[in-house]
């Protein structure tokens, strides 16, 4: 009985470690530690109250739009850059899609990470250079699924082979209504990354480095061809509103 105790009281001692080594990094009453880039205005700027914390999650929403008009944003978490983690939130889709948005936008958002800063962004740049997880909700018929790879200024290998599409699908389901969904991300430096969506891992991929197809911006061509090991993460606006919560990041170094 003692025995049966003793590993009981190490087992409890166990769950409260793992969870304590998962960071809250929105808090769900303010997007403190967030910064704000829209594509054609200055870093802090954020056009239209494009997000803003609703229901304590972060929406993305385009009341205040005339038009979207390729206003391609991105809200970043800048109080730290990170290398080796695991990154877990909430998505959800919801209502119609913003007058102006591209057609391939609908229903369109994702998670930048390995992200450049937002400082170094150019003022009329639509994404930064990074790796996109990117979500994509279905459409009332045919297959879409989420947590893709999108690579702005990025190249990977899958295989041992590097990829020569920009977007490249996951195995995961196509989620035609929108519910919540979980995502997950788990990426070691520059070596190896995992898309996780609902808890199956759906997209694995290695060698993340900066690229070579022309995808640079022009203050970042030194870059060209080396090792992608950190960077910080965003969440995007792509002219369909969403909603993220629960957003946590446990470090893995």
């Amino acid at each position: 009985m003692r025995t049966i105790l003793i590993l009981l009281v190490l087992s409890q001692c166990s769950i409260k470690n793992e969870q304590s080594e998962w960071d809250t990094i929105f808090d769900g009453k303010n997007l403190d530690g967030w910064t704000v880039k829209v594509k054609g205005y200055p870093i802090g700027d954020n056009f239209g109250n494009t997000f803003k914390v609703v229901d304590e999650a972060i929406q993305v929403s385009y009341e205040n739009y005339d038009n979207f008009d390729f206003k391609f944003g991105h809200i970043y978490y800048t109080d730290k850059k990170y290398k080796n983690y695991h990154l877990k939130l909430e998505y959800k889709f919801f209502g119609d899609q913003a007058i102006g948005g591209e057609g391939w936008a609908t229903k369109n958002s994702g998670i930048m990470f390995h992200s450049q800063h937002p400082e170094t962004m150019l003022i009329d740049q639509s994404f930064p250079v990074s790796l996109e997880a990117q979500f994509l909700g279905g459409l009332g018929d045919g297959k879409r699924p989420t947590g893709n790879l999108c690579t702005p200024g990025t190249d990977v290998d899958i295989e041992f082979k590097k990829l020569k599409s920009h977007c490249t699908q996951s195995s995961s389901k196509t989620y035609h209504s929108d519910d919540w969904v979980k995502a997950e991300i788990i990426v070691y430096n520059d070596s190896i990354a995992h898309h996780i969506i609902n808890g199956e891992t759906v997209l694995t991929y290695t060698n993340m480095r900066y690229g070579d197809d022309g995808r640079l911006p022009e203050n970042m061509l030194n870059m060209k061809d080396k090792k992608l090991s950190e960077g910080y993460i965003s969440l995007q606006s792509e002219s369909h509103p969403i909603k993220f919560k629960n957003i946590q990041i446990k470090s893995l170094d």
